[in-house]
């Protein structure tokens, strides 16, 4: 029960912190872009990509709460099955990244970004993933 809370807790948490970029807050997110090393941005998202980020990370928190058996729930059984694979699959992928800008495998590694994400970003989707494997072969 503890590994399930965990991780709604961090996806709950990194749902408020993109919600909040939708209503104009601005903790964390310059970092959490990834640059090219001349500091263009690789990506421009707008606050709707911020919300649907933000709902889904929201959601994941909701899936491990039912997950951890603390609330009764009506949701198929299936889509517990595969959706217990699902988004740790999601982690571990983004955790290897696209080989240029984001995840373990990166080239551009000098930018802010770059540092965070080889420090920050990248462990923490490789622990959701890998946590989330175990909770799903429990």
């Amino acid at each position: 029960m503890t590994l399930p809370l965990t991780l709604s807790f961090i996806f709950l948490i990194l749902g408020l912190i993109h919600l909040n970029w939708v209503i104009g807050g601005e903790f964390g997110f310059a970092q959490s872009l990834p640059t090219k090393e001349n500091g263009e941005r690789v990506l421009n998202p707008k606050k709707a990509d911020s919300a649907i980020v933000g709902l889904g990370l929201i959601f994941f928190s909701l899936f491990y709460i039912f997950k951890s058996g603390m609330i009764d729930h009506q949701i198929p059984q299936w889509v517990m099955k595969y959706g217990g694979w699902i988004i740790p699959a999601i982690f571990l992928l983004r955790a290897i990244g696209d080989f240029r800008y984001v995840g373990f495998f990166k080239k551009v590694r000098t930018t802010e970004f770059g540092k965070l994400d080889t420090k920050l970003f990248s462990p923490l989707c490789l622990v959701i993933g890998i946590v989330g494997i175990i909770i799903q072969l429990n």
